[in-house]
């Protein structure tokens, strides 16, 4: 534990640090990310110095259970917490340890994962990173081969899970925030793995940092002006790719190759950019983006390229192209669809309604996915079709096929096809008056 010095006669916040804090939207909730180091314990006397008022604050502690004093920190935040009067959440998580260059970026995930499940609409979370920390992001993503998105650094704001993470410390190097740490007589915690150099970011910070700034004492406003800049032209390349999206867009969460031919590379990826990371992705480390393009969009009709990223892939498919997460191509198991009740089979929703008092008990109705072997008659009374034949018609996308929803009537190994995904319904179970006397509602999930 790190003694702050004893605090000086009428210490008060400065209103240059305070400003930022005051300054936060309206909210439901506010969160403190208490690590139990120096900046997040600062942060967490300033949040309580500005919002004085009993339960304003809210803290949370994510014990990653890494370090040999892991169980002394959680000890120290609940203690500070409790001699604030704040309510102090413990999250305990475990972290998969791999090599040894994984650890951060899966401890990262792993606390990220819980402030997510944490926040609910309205609510704010604070994190305590100041322009060093900044400095060192944009410095180790440059050092990493980052274009102008990953060098516009920590974003001030975003979004995170339900609700809102916001830094209100970027503006100040870590020489201010100890300063007034130490003023204000605050103690905190040292996490031992931050002087661990086998960690590039360590090795920046202790070894890198201080050179570059003993040569340009600026630095740290310097690099934040960079950052700052690239966050700018981020902006100006969304907003330019929303204006191609509108153009390139079939609705489906596809792309049609046919206009995205007309742009140019550049703006090709640039779209594909704003495209992958809007949903929620990241956009993939390609060496060469240009023969990704190439193959994504000229490669001959027939052909089915594919772009494999994390969590997702993209794909053409029929002249568009795809964004298919990975759980589209997962095993669904059969279940019974009963009155009322709502059933979620990948981006499908599926309802059982009952119309106008039928007699009797509903039918048994199952929900399933392709087997091979199915029969589809699209029209009452005339021939059936081999299902595969059909979707193939359709322009189905092959990943989609697997794993569409069919509806069958009867019991399992003898049932009638009702109804494929949202591309079809039997006569039986829609209309005003389905002969059924039930009616099946199919919603899907579009872009």
């Amino acid at each position: 534990m790190t003694p702050g010095a004893s605090p000086g006669a009428g210490f008060a916040w400065p209103e240059a640090v305070c400003a930022p804090v005051r300054a936060l939207p309206d909210h439901e909730r506010l969160w403190v990310a208490l690590s139990g180091g120096l900046d997040s314990t600062l942060l967490l006397h300033l949040c309580v110095y500005c919002y004085p008022r009993p339960g304003a604050v809210n803290a949370i502690h994510v014990n990653h259970q890494l370090q040999p004093n892991a169980g002394e920190t959680e000890t120290f935040c609940e203690s500070r917490c409790q001699a604030l009067g704040v309510p102090l959440l413990v999250r305990r998580v475990t972290v998969p340890v791999g090599d040894r260059a994984g650890i951060e970026g899966a401890a990262r995930e792993a606390r990220y994962r819980e402030f997510e499940r944490l926040l609910a609409p309205g609510d704010l979370l604070l994190m305590a990173h100041h322009g060093d920390d900044q400095a060192e992001t944009v410095l180790f993503r440059l050092l990493r081969g980052s274009g102008v998105a990953g060098l516009a650094g920590m974003p001030s704001t975003r979004k995170l899970g339900a609700g809102q993470l916001h830094r209100p410390l970027l503006a100040f190097s870590r020489q201010q925030l100890q300063s007034w740490a130490e003023q204000a007589g605050l103690q905190w915690v040292e996490d031992p793995s931050n002087s661990d150099q086998a960690h590039d970011r360590n090795f920046l910070r202790h070894s890198v940092m201080p050179l570059l700034k003993s040569r340009w004492p600026s630095l740290i406003k310097r690099l934040g002006h960079s950052a700052r800049a690239c966050g700018e032209q981020q902006e100006l390349a969304a907003a330019l790719a929303q204006i191609h999206y509108a153009s390139v867009a079939g609705g489906e969460g596809r792309l049609r190759v046919a206009q995205m031919l007309g742009l140019g590379p550049v703006e090709q990826k640039n779209l594909l950019h704003w495209w992958i990371t809007r949903a929620g992705y990241r956009f993939p480390a390609v060496a060469d983006w240009n023969q990704v393009l190439n193959d994504l969009l000229l490669s001959a009709p027939d052909c089915e390229p594919e772009c494999r990223g994390d969590g997702y892939s993209l794909r053409r498919f029929h002249g568009w192209i795809y964004l298919v997460p990975d759980s589209c191509v997962e095993e669904v198991a059969p279940q019974s669809l009963l009155p009322g009740q709502t059933v979620t089979v990948g981006r499908w929703r599926l309802t059982l309604h009952a119309v106008a008092n039928p007699a009797g008990s509903a039918p048994p109705i199952r929900i399933s996915t392709r087997q091979g072997g199915e029969r589809i008659r699209p029209r009452p009374g005339g021939p059936s079709r081999p299902l595969k034949k059909w979707l193939q018609e359709q322009r189905v996308p092959t990943w989609e096929r697997a794993r569409m929803p069919l509806v069958f009537e009867g019991p399992e190994g003898n049932g009638e096809l009702i109804a494929v995904g949202d591309l079809w319904l039997s006569g039986k179970y829609c209309g005003e008056a389905p002969a059924a006397g039930w009616r099946i509602v199919v919603e899907r999930d579009c872009d």
